[in-house]
C-alpha cells in the first residue's frame, strides 16, 4: 500500500540527502511531498554537497537546485503516514520555526515512521522528541542528541539504526541501510 510521506527541507539541505530518498521513495510507489516553510510547490531550494575528503570535518560545495512539489502552508502533518528529515545546513534554521517543530512532534505523538539523517537530528532535538531514544547523526550533532536526553548512536558512516518508529543514520553513505530500514517501517516489500 503506497504511503504519503512528508519531507521537510530548506535552503542548503544536503544534496544527496534530499535527492536520493525523494527519488527512491517515489520509485517504489510512495508519494513524497517535499516542503519548505515560506515556499510553495514549484519553488526551489538550494542544496549543498557535503563530502568527506580527509579533513577534520566535511567540505561543502554548491549542489543542485531542488524543486519543491508541495506547499508547507498547505501540508498538514495528520494527512501523512511518515516523515523524512534530510540533513545539511537546513535543519539548523528550520528548528527555529514553531510550525516545523509542531509537525515533527505530530509524527512522534502518533507513532508514525520517521527517518532522519545527518544534521536532521538537530530538528528532532529541538522538537524535544529524542528523550529515551537511540539516535544517530553526523558526529558533530552527537552533543545535541545527548542534551535532548537521547542516546547518541556512534555507528559507522554507512550504517543506520532503528529505535521504535525512528530510523537515523550519520550521513549519506548510509543510504542503503537507512532507506532499507525506513522501508521496513513503512511496510514496503520489494521482491525480485
Amino acid at each position: 500500500m503506497p504511503k504519503k510521506i512528508l519531507m521537510i527541507v530548506g535552503d542548503f539541505v544536503e544534496d544527496y540527502e534530499v535527492m536520493v530518498p525523494f527519488q527512491a521513495l517515489i520509485a517504489v510507489g510512495h508519494k513524497v511531498d517535499a516542503v519548505c516553510p515560506d515556499k510553495k510547490a514549484g519553488d526551489k531550494v538550494a542544496t549543498a554537497i557535503h563530502d568527506f575528503e580527509g579533513h577534520q570535518t566535511y567540505t561543502e560545495k554548491p549542489g543542485h537546485s531542488f524543486t519543491l512539489n508541495a506547499s508547507f502552508a498547505e501540508a498538514k502533518a495528520e494527512n501523512y503516514d511518515a516523515l523524512v528529515v534530510p540533513g545539511g545546513r537546513a535543519p539548523e534554521y528550520l528548528r527555529l520555526n514553531p510550525k516545523v517543530l509542531e509537525a515533527v512532534r505530530h509524527f512522534f505523538a502518533a507513532n508514525k515512521p520517521v527517518a532522519a539523517i545527518c544534521h536532521g537530528a538537530q530538528l528532532l532535538a529541538a522538537a524535544g522528541v529524542l528523550e529515551g531514544r537511540h539516535c544517530s547523526a553526523y558526529p558533530a550533532c552527537g552533543p545535541e542528541v545527548t542534551l535532548a536526553k537521547g542516546t547518541y548512536a556512534n555507528i559507522a558512516v554507512d550504517a543506520a539504526i532503528t529505535d521504535g518508529n525512528l530510523v537515523t543514520a550519520p550521513a549519506w553513505p548510509a543510504h542503503p541501510a537507512w532507506l532499507a530500514q525506513f522501508l521496513t517501517l513503512l511496510g514496503t516489500r520489494i521482491t525480485h
